[in-house]
């Protein structure tokens, strides 16, 4: 049942995205049109996912998020974090790789929205490029969202914090907000099982400008990973082994 229901989820999955990306053609000549198709992109597939898996989810902390610009720096462990923060976050400016804009239809809504893109193998110019375009937002009064990681973990595992969150926070002057999340058993990397379920998404108390970067990626790692165990912890994550060479995508329960 679990399979035929990720099916069904799947299917619908890369119909919604194909046909409303056609049918939106016409928006992208106004970013703030593309914002608000996204959103109703966004909000149709979780309303989707809980109807075909039954896979729901709950978010904590709300009071956090602070007045005007910030970064906002979870967990990754699934794609569904990019979904649900799309959905929950304000004209969000994501971080994300240049190859994704690449991708047909889709690549021009990610650019269209105005989010920042980056060459991850540009080296330090890369990070040189999102402090630049990171200005750019914070001058809109925009959030900047960015997956310290980099890219999705292995759940009840992590990977090194990445710089590029450590000079944002230090030259920008902002608010760095840590989420931590519990998605990866519920919807693993590169898998097609999703399993029913309630995600837990928490936003914790921001650490406040004027830390060194090392500092505050240090606090940054801290808090993120505490509570995403504790959160893994609440719906009984029992991890693989660490030398495991699989990915640890073992299940809730």
């Amino acid at each position: 049942m679990i399979r035929l229901r990720a099916l069904l989820f799947n299917l619908g999955y890369f119909a919604f995205t194909t046909v409303l990306a056609i049918i939106g053609l016409p928006l992208l000549c106004r970013r703030r049109w593309v914002v608000w198709y996204s959103k109703i992109w966004t909000g149709l597939l979780l309303a989707w996912l809980k109807l075909t898996v039954g896979l729901d989810h709950e978010v904590r902390g709300l009071e956090n998020l602070p007045q005007g610009p910030y970064i906002l720096a979870p967990k990754h462990q699934s794609s569904w974090d990019t979904l649900v923060l799309n959905h929950l976050v304000p004209d969000p400016a994501v971080v994300l790789k240049r190859e994704l804009t690449y991708i047909p239809l889709m690549g021009w809504y990610l650019s269209r929205a105005g989010n920042i893109v980056i060459d991850r193998k540009a080296g330090p110019s890369a990070v040189r490029k999102l402090v630049a375009q990171g200005r750019a937002i914070m001058a809109q009064g925009r959030p900047i969202v960015i997956f310290p990681e980099g890219t999705r973990g292995p759940v009840g595992g992590k990977l090194p914090y990445q710089p590029g969150v450590a000079a944002l926070y230090a030259q920008l002057g902002i608010p760095l907000v840590p989420v931590a999340l519990n998605s990866g058993p519920f919807w693993g990397r590169r898998t097609f099982i999703k399993r029913p379920g309630r995600i837990t998404v928490e936003i914790l108390p921001p650490i406040a400008p004027g830390l060194d970067r090392r500092r505050a990626l240090a606090e940054l790692e801290s808090r993120v990973e505490a509570a995403s165990s504790r959160l893994l912890a609440e719906i009984g994550f029992r991890a693989v082994p660490v030398d495991n060479p699989v990915d640890n995508e073992a299940a809730p329960g």
